[in-house]
């Protein structure tokens, strides 16, 4: 894997539908893979996590008909110890969460 891992949410209507499901099956079945699309129950959104080296090389993965609709937010998995350092690096805080 090269890159980083983006995840991509692209909004389309019940109109726009079945056009934004055929542009991504267009591009052949690895690509139709990476998505789930949340339109069966009524939730006409395509959700996506691309290995991609920039946001707009992620976003070349939603169809061209609704990519300025979608949301691209790279993303990172993250251990203990980094998430310790953060509260390190912040003031103190109330344990209380």
């Amino acid at each position: 894997m090269t890159g980083s891992t983006y995840f991509i949410s692209s909004p389309h209507t019940k109109e726009e539908c079945l056009n934004a499901l055929d542009a991504v099956a267009d591009k052949g079945p690895e690509q139709l893979d990476q998505w789930h699309w949340g339109c069966q129950a009524g939730d006409h959104t395509g959700y996506a996590i691309v290995q991609a080296e920039s946001d707009s090389e992620a976003r070349g993965y939603v169809p061209g008909i609704v990519r300025n609709k979608a949301r691209v937010t790279r993303v990172d998995k993250l251990t203990p110890q980094q998430i310790k350092s953060f509260h390190e690096m912040q003031p103190s805080q109330s344990k209380n969460r």
